[in-house]
């Protein structure tokens, strides 16, 4: 028997090659680079059991890393109920790899995610029962919500607090499958008929938020239990107490839907959550069986088709608009088939009386009240103290650095010079407080929101002023010699004289720019100022994340009231009824740079109008697998793909059967197509009413619809025509049926265009 032997360096160079070889392969299943987290979607589950869908994630990802070991070490969420998908620590050439497998439609990074009561619900009109007055129709007819149960995906819940009282709940609904996972500060009644599921998701936060929180679904930070309590919580001051801040904003708080259940799924940690997370929720709120699912965040794209998938199991999916207005194209969360809410103002206002020392007055606003067992003789804002005006209170400018405020009153004059009014007041409160000052009158446009004038003011009195009141204010000082001030405590004044509703200033606005062909926002609610649940006591907050669950509260009543209706039925009845004037007739108002009429895109079709959306008449009713006719999700091979190649349609955008229509680039004449169903009186006839948008000919056909048992549904068709022949912004109008007892209202949104690629940034 022979033996090939060869030099030593010939061996050399084979173990080399075999070394390099091996190198090569390791690197290839292991990936060069640092790892990430990235979010797989499978699309539609094919499997019948959730651990069948596990094993079928875990045999794709042990395919790419060539070890069952490292898929199981690497795989971090598994989506297995409403749609087929998982996140998993990988690096860049492994998600590159992995997005070219047959069964995959896009491998995504996890991105990071935002978090974005008395009075507003008797605004909206739905009033509770008290000894005067009874509960509003929608409320009874409904039950107060009664067992329809309230997802909400956000930062957890306190669940000592009042508002998530079971006291005269019955057993929880037999159909809930969801949990109640505990923690170190979580027990297992803490759950309860009101609350009556409990989940959260750490895995892939960062170390570094998990210790500032708590690895339960307690609330730490606050934002959670105040949105559940307006969407769901239980009345709280009927025979008792009243809920208020301090005194101020006294009244009944309660949700929208008052006996709702509620499922809370904590996504979000001391700030922190991302895609993965959430999607992590809306898998499981899917399983558990919720009917409304309230997101208070603004989420990365991938997050649509999650929210798609519940949408079709039967969810009604509301999202906050976010809070980067007034500024255009700004508004997120825009998937058509989720409910986006914009921020509106309520007839609240909480004034604060400035007299100086020649016993003129002037008011402002703010949340200043009195602290109880203060030393009266100590320097306070209510007291005559000295007042110091500043040219302008904006850091780059320095000039707070020369002026001694101990004891006294800081006036920022700024005279339209702050770039950013939020983060300038932050600077001067600051500024104040550790001076020693004893208050701080702040001047800058409109921005309707006063929690900063009790977060950044501790022991201080900080009141906001327009421009106007802060020149007559330092007149007064530049004219005397020893100029005084005081200031009140804030007190509430709720009546018609407060002009509402009005769009907020921060609400995100359209149009958007991932899916221009919808109208976005849907609709507004009330998002500034709102008294709801924090930990054990009552706090006011304001956002879009404020205005949509005041939407799922809503969803929830119509929930009640029509089990049967489709999330887009609820949706349209939502967008269609809701107001477009103020409650003295005049059109709502839109805050801004400056303060205009608002359009579609400051709030859809209008301000919410829950009472009216119990009875809408006619609903745009859409079978939620028809998305899929809109939105076919290629599977492109281009690295790691998107889901944003489900912008590719099998059709126009605009003939999808929205409550809106929107033709973004319009050069000749269309013709859009709208179904609707009726859903109120059998025998009705509607008449149409067309305002067409500024510069477009817009013509309906037929302009009669008659309904009877044998026709509960009609087609009607639109045909838009450009009168001009140039470039142009977008111009709005709306379409209406009505008759004798019922207004229809959807808005519609036109931007002529002659040129390919045009940019409206001039």
């Amino acid at each position: 028997m022979g033996f090939y032997t060869r030099s030593s360096s010939e061996a050399r160079v084979a173990w080399m090659l075999l070394l390099l070889c091996s190198c090569t392969l390791l690197l290839r299943a292991h990936g060069g680079g640092s790892r990430k987290l990235y979010i797989t979607y499978l699309g539609d589950v094919r499997h019948g059991h959730p651990d069948d869908v596990v094993a079928s994630h875990h045999d794709m990802l042990g395919t790419l890393l060539q070890s069952k070991e490292e898929s199981v070490a690497s795989m971090v969420y598994h989506y297995k109920h409403g749609f087929s998908g998982f996140a998993a620590m990988l690096t860049q050439d492994q998600a590159t790899r992995l997005a070219e497998f047959p069964e995959v439609i896009s491998v995504k990074p996890s991105r990071r995610v935002r978090t974005t009561t008395t009075r507003s619900w008797d605004f909206l009109g739905l009033n509770y029962q008290s000894s005067h007055t009874p509960a509003s129709e929608l409320l009874q007819m409904s039950n107060f919500g009664e067992d329809v149960i309230i997802g909400v995906v956000d930062t957890g819940i306190w669940p000592e607090s009042r508002s998530f009282s079971d006291v005269g709940y019955g057993p929880v609904p037999a159909r809930w499958k969801g949990e109640c996972q505990t923690g170190p500060d979580w027990g297992i009644n803490n759950c309860s008929r009101k609350i009556i599921g409990a989940r959260f998701y750490t895995a892939g936060v960062p170390d570094e938020y998990l210790k500032r929180d708590s690895l339960s679904p307690r609330d730490h930070y606050s934002h959670g239990t105040h949105c559940a309590s307006t969407a769901a919580g239980s009345a709280v001051g009927v025979d008792g107490e009243e809920a208020s801040f301090h005194g101020l904003a006294a009244g009944v708080a309660r949700g929208g839907a008052p006996r709702a259940r509620i499922a809370v799924y904590k996504s979000i940690f001391a700030g922190y959550g991302d895609s993965a997370t959430v999607l992590a929720a809306i898998d499981d709120a899917i399983h558990d069986g919720v009917d409304v699912l309230s997101l208070s965040l603004t989420v990365p794209y991938e997050n649509s088709y999650g929210a798609l998938h519940a949408v079709q199991k039967g969810i009604t999916v509301v999202y906050s608009a976010g809070n980067d207005g007034p500024r255009p194209q700004t508004v997120e969360d825009t998937s058509p088939w989720v409910l986006t809410v914009a921020a509106s103002k309520i007839d609240r206002s909480f004034p604060t009386v400035i007299t100086l020392g020649n016993k003129q007055q002037m008011v402002g606003q703010s949340l200043y009240y009195q602290v109880k067992n203060i030393n009266s003789s100590s320097h306070t804002a209510r007291n005559f103290t000295k007042l110091i005006c500043a040219q302008s209170c904006v850091p780059r400018h320095e000039v707070l650095h020369h002026i001694d405020v101990k004891g006294a009153i800081l006036v920022c004059l700024n005279d339209n010079d702050a770039i950013n009014p939020s983060d300038d007041f932050h600077h001067a409160a600051k500024y104040v407080v550790e001076g020693g000052g004893s208050g701080l009158i702040f001047a800058q446009y409109t921005t309707d929101t006063l929690s900063s004038t009790v977060a950044y003011c501790p022991g201080i009195a900080c009141v906001i002023v327009d421009i106007y009141i802060s020149r007559r204010i330092c007149q007064y000082a530049f004219d005397s010699s020893s100029p005084t001030a005081k200031i009140e405590p804030t007190r509430t004044v709720m009546s018609k004289d407060v002009l509402a509703s009005k769009v907020a200033s921060f609400s995100s606005r359209g149009p958007s720019a991932d899916y221009p062909a919808f109208i976005k926002p849907d609709v507004a609610a009330p998002g500034a100022n709102i008294l709801a649940a924090v930990g054990d006591s009552y706090v006011t907050k304001s956002g879009t994340s404020m205005a949509a669950p005041h939407a799922a509260g809503v969803a929830a009543l119509l929930k009640a009231l029509h089990p049967d209706w489709s999330p887009a039925a609820i949706k349209s009845a939502i967008v269609t009824t809701a107001h477009v004037t103020d409650g003295h007739g005049m059109p709502i108002l839109a805050e801004g740079l400056p303060r205009k009429v608002a359009d579609p895109f400051d709030y859809g079709g209008g301000n919410i109008n829950p009472c009216g959306a119990a009875h809408p008449g006619l609903i745009y009713d859409i079978d939620p697998h028809d998305y899929n006719k809109f939105f076919q999700c290629a599977n492109v091979k281009e690295g790691i793909s998107a889901i944003a190649s489900c912008n590719t349609t099998s059709m126009p955008e605009y003939n999808l059967n929205l409550p809106s229509i929107s033709v973004p680039d319009f050069r000749s004449a269309i013709t859009v197509s709208r179904t609707v169903t009726n859903v109120g009186e059998l025998h009705s006839v509607y008449h149409v009413v067309v305002q067409s948008p500024t510069g477009v000919n817009m013509e309906v056909f037929p302009d009669v619809l008659v309904f009877d048992a044998a026709n509960k549904v009609r087609k009607f068709e639109v045909k838009l025509s450009p009168i001009w022949n140039f470039q142009g912004g977008y111009t709005f109008g709306s379409i209406t049926w009505q008759n004798d007892r019922q207004v229809v209202r959807i808005p519609v949104a036109t931007r002529i265009t002659i040129q390919d690629f045009y940019a409206d940034v001039a």
